[in-house]
Order: structure tokens, then sequence, then C-alpha cells
């Protein structure tokens, strides 16, 4: 899944893709190193980041995902939003999936409109929002807790009619360099609740902080952490760089 963050305040690439002409030509790269998903996001989770009226996030969404699906008809575009608004709209254009990082939790709304869609959903665990999580994320055993939170949202999910849901443990979404870590390594245990999991952990402070660098010079380690995801059972790696992220799943293809 490559990441086409089209708002100015991204952690790592913001302000780089969010005209039409900039945006085409990162899809074009992106599928042509290999992504299967682009996933679109208009509005920024980084740590600190204000919740995002749907108006707002509709004027810098829907131009370009118009223009993306006139040049890509036959891509599949995932919309990262909480906001049922926005989904509803994108839907209707043409976008394939929502991504949403609250769970449903922000806006319950969108789980009614992914069912009334019958298109795919990605249910994300976070601790608060994005502006308050990383203030004092606390947990007594991250891996159950998780679990057992995204049991509790699958559960409501299909009880709406959502039937093809997708996970994602929110790496860095309410979680210190501990536990993101601690979740890393018992990522397996998510594998039984039988829905495909999701990893996001390209560039973040998870990387870069351990290795005393930036998101900038946080690629190597990104790859890394990669391959240690698919061995626990990723399905989906959610990446800014398409490239090298395919080039590790071709390998540990292979390997297998």
């Amino acid at each position: 899944m490559g990441i086409l963050n089209i708002n100015e305040d991204s952690f790592y690439d913001g302000g780089k893709h969010n005209s039409i002409d900039k945006a085409l030509l990162q899809t074009e790269r992106m599928l042509s190193d290999g992504a299967f998903f682009i996933d679109i996001g208009a509005a920024s989770s980084k740590p600190g980041s204000p919740i995002i009226k749907p108006e707002v996030e509709l004027k810098k969404l829907l131009p370009i995902l118009q223009a993306l699906i006139n040049q890509f008809p036959k891509t599949y575009f995932s919309i990262d939003t909480y906001n049922s608004k926005v989904a509803k709209e994108a839907l209707n254009i043409g976008a394939s999936m929502i991504n949403d990082i609250s769970a449903g939790r922000i806006d319950p709304e969108i789980f009614k409109t992914v069912a009334d869609f019958r298109v795919p959903y990605v249910l994300m665990h976070m601790q608060g929002t994005p502006k308050s999580m990383q203030e004092q994320p606390q947990y007594d055993n991250i891996t159950k807790e998780i679990k057992f939170d995204l049991i509790q949202q699958i559960q409501d999910a299909t009880a709406q009619g959502i039937t093809d849901l997708i996970i994602d443990p929110g790496f860095g979404f309410g979680k210190n360099i501990i536990h993101n870590y601690q979740l890393l390594r018992e990522l397996n245990s998510l594998t039984d609740l039988n829905c495909p999991v999701l990893v996001g952990v390209s560039r973040k402070s998870m990387i870069y902080k351990v290795l005393k660098t930036g998101p900038d010079m946080a690629l190597n380690g990104t790859t890394a952490l990669h391959a240690w995801a698919l061995e626990r059972g990723a399905s989906i790696l959610r990446v800014h760089d398409v490239k090298e992220a395919k080039e590790c799943i071709d390998l540990w293809t292979a390997l297998q």
C-alpha cells in the first residue's frame, strides 16, 4: 500500500504531493514500483494533530482523487479518513476502500457508510486521538489490550454490515517505543482474528529515535522492520517507499 499524503502537515512528506500534478506523478511512480493500493490522506494524523472537519478534508481530497481515478481507472484507491461524509463522497466517485485510524470511534456513521458501499475497511487501534495520543500512553499488556479492543470493534463493524475487514495495530498511535516493539514482537498473536493484518511503520519515530537519526534517514530501518513484520504475519505493508518494500516482500516470498 503506497502512501499518498496530500496535506501540508504530514510527518515525513507533507507538502510534497499536495497538487494534482504532483499527486499524479507520485502515484504513477508508486504503481510502477509495485503498489497494489494507493492510500490517500488529506488530513494529518501525526501526534498533536487536531481532528479536521469533513468540509476542509473534502476540499483537499476530491479534486486530486477525481484526477487520479481519471488517470488510473483500474487502480485501487484507499481513503485515509475518519469522517463518514468524506468516505461517502470518495466512494461515490470511485474510491475502493476506507482506512480509518479511529476504528469508527470519531465518527460512528462511517461503519454504515462502508457497509452500504460493500467495500473493504481498515480498522486501526489508537489510544486517544492524534492530538493527545502520545502524551502518556499506558498499557498493562499492550498486545492483549489491543487484541481485545480490535475484537470489540470488529464485532461492532460486522454487526453493522461490514464484511471485508483489515486490522491495523496502529504503530505509533498512542504507543511509546517500548510498546511498539513489544507489539511488533508479538504481532502474530493478532492473526487468529481472521483478518488480514496491515502494518504501518514506514519512517516512523520508533525507527529513527532508536537509530538516533530522522525520518529522512529511516529507510533502511523501515525495510528491516518490514521483514520482521512479514515474518510475524503481516499481510499488507503501508509504505512511503514502494520499490524497497516490494523488494522486501519478493525476497521474503522467495524465502518461504
